[in-house]
Order: structure tokens, then sequence, then C-alpha cells
């Protein structure tokens, strides 16, 4: 039996990657995390209370060292839970996602709603996420001597725009496996810009396009019961009226003892990626990835750095001596 669901696994991995490189397009991500199966909340609302635990983490990345001011630097904070109501089990949940590149920044805060089902050996999760965007642009320009600063087309001093955000998904898991689908920015909401400390008004917008997410994973006991094999997968989709875009990151780490892991990915037609992680203390985790470069980007960036800090933890007298099974999926 078990041997059937791995070779289902392998077939839908071969043929989304045969899709990706088919279309012979790189993702146009709205997020870029290496350590992907840490971060199922922010995109995936199905996640919440999906595990009987309260879940929290933090994920700061650098990308693109070497770029100077104005890479892309991102912050993510997530916290979900679970918790009983009329004898069903719910989840909630909380991520908030700062985005800062050039003088563009970022801030999207969404709420997560789950209702979690028993399906066979395992618990599937229906959510809803619920929340805001905020855009922000405080650009500096410098113009030359035929240059016009008064141009209605460049925005002028600070400009702010909000616009509501949803999400919808499911994530089903067992005790080997998990695999989630998604979608964001339900809506396909504009910003409109309306420039602050000038006498023109400059109005611009940007449309914020559907993402969609497929997840998946799975825990392989090897001989030796003190390792196991853990791969993983995230593709996410994007469709504009130019084409359809895809990302695809295939993941392969080795855990010793649920303590200590190694692993590397491949962000195809983009970049290879190696990260470690720790088990400092019960339930608290680090983690480090480097993504090294594979296109011509190479030539100008120093690589991305990206780090995790996690929690894992149940309320209670119970908590200091709380054990999980597989910390590598929370």
């Amino acid at each position: 039996m078990k041997s059937k669901k791995v070779m289902e696994i392998k077939r839908l991995i071969t043929i989304i990657c045969l899709m990706t490189f088919v279309n012979n397009i790189n993702a146009q991500q709205e997020r870029q995390v290496s350590q992907f199966m840490y971060d199922n909340i922010s995109i995936n609302p199905g996640y919440a209370g999906s595990y009987d635990m309260i879940l929290a983490s933090a994920i700061y990345r650098n990308q693109w060292l070497g770029f100077g001011d104005g890479a892309p630097q991102n912050i993510i904070l997530n916290l979900d839970a679970p918790f009983k109501l009329f004898k069903r089990t719910h989840g909630i949940g909380l991520s908030i996602f700062t985005d800062n590149i050039g003088f563009n920044k970022d801030v999207n805060l969404s709420l997560s709603y789950a209702y979690q089902i028993n399906v066979g050996n395992g618990k599937l999760g229906i959510g809803l996420s619920a929340g805001f965007y905020n855009r922000n642009l405080d650009p500096d320009w410098y113009f030359t001597a035929e240059g016009n600063p008064n141009d209605n087309a460049i925005p002028q001093g600070k400009n702010n725009a909000w616009i509501y955000d949803m999400g919808i998904g499911l994530f089903y898991k067992t005790e080997e496996l998990y695999i989630g689908i998604s979608s964001t920015h339900l809506f396909q909401d504009a910003f409109v810009f309306q420039s602050e400390g000038t006498a023109i008004s400059t109005e611009t917008d940007e449309r914020l396009f559907r993402h969609y997410y497929l997840t998946a994973g799975y825990r392989f006991q090897l001989s030796n019961p003190s390792f196991e094999f853990l791969p993983a997968m995230l593709v996410e989709s994007q469709i504009q009226p130019e084409g359809a875009m895809f990302r695809c990151d295939l993941n392969s780490t080795l855990r010793y003892n649920k303590k200590v892991w190694a692993g590397v990915s491949y962000r195809i037609g983009s970049e290879v990626i190696g990260m470690v992680g720790l088990e400092i203390l019960n339930g608290v985790k680090i983690g480090y990835s480097y993504d090294f470069e594979t296109t011509a980007l190479s030539n100008h960036s120093k690589g991305s750095h990206e780090i995790l800090i996690s929690y894992a933890f149940m309320l209670g007298v119970e908590k200091a001596t709380q054990k999980y099974k597989s910390i590598r999926f929370l």
C-alpha cells in the first residue's frame, strides 16, 4: 500500500515538472521562500490547526546579495493553533509578510480559519483566509536637465494603497504524508496610488494577480531507525494576460534522530539551495538556507540567505515534556 502511494507521488512530481519544462517560463513569485515546508500557513489557510500544537515561526530572507541598496528583503511571521468548538476541531492562523525591494514596501496581513475533519488515516483542513495588502512607494528620483519632475506618469512623493485580500485552501496530512492545494489573492484587485505632497495628482494602478499553489511532502523511515528521508515539493503558478508562469521547487532532506537535518533543493531553471537545521530545545528549531544562482544573475549576485526560527508547543502543565512525531512538517 505504501509503495503505491510513493509511485503516485513520483508520478505527480514528474507531470508537474514536465509542464514546467515545456512552458520554459520562470515563476513570478509574490514571495520566494526556500524553506517552504515551514511556511504552509502563509499560502494555505487549510493548514491552520492541522497539528495538535501551537506553531509559531519567523523567516528572514536577504535576497540577491551584492546588488547593494534595494535588494529584496523579506520577513514572514506565522502563528497557527487548533481549538475545539461544539465538539468539532477547528484551526486559526495569522500570517504577516513584509517585502522591501527598491523603494517599494509591501505588507500583507491575513487571518486564516480551517475546519478540520478526519478523512481516512489523516486529517483534512478546509480553510479560508482574509486580510489586507498594503503597498507603499517612497521614490527618490534624479532628473537630468531635460527631465520633467512634474510628469504625471512619474509618481511623486510618497504613494500608498490598500486592498482587501482573500485566499482558500485544502490541506491533508497523515503521519507520513502531507499535500495541500490553495489559491491566494482571489479578488485580483488593483492598487490605486494617490501621490502626497505634490500639487499634481498622480494615479497609477498595479493588479495583484491570483496565485495557485500545490505543496506535498513525505516521510520515509530508513532501515536505520535514526535516519529519515524527507522529500518535498512546492509548485506555484500565476496567470496573467501576458501568459502563465510557473515555479517548481524540489527538496530532499535527510534527518537524524529527529533533531538535526540537512537538505538540498532545486528551483527549476534558477537556483540550487542548500539547507541545514537543528532542534536546539524541545520544540524550538533553527534553520538556515543559502541559494546558489544558476542563471546569468550569478554574475551580479552573491546568492541569498534565509534564516528560520520556529517553536511548537502545547498550552498546559505538560508543555515541557511534550514530544511530537514529525517536526519536519510543522
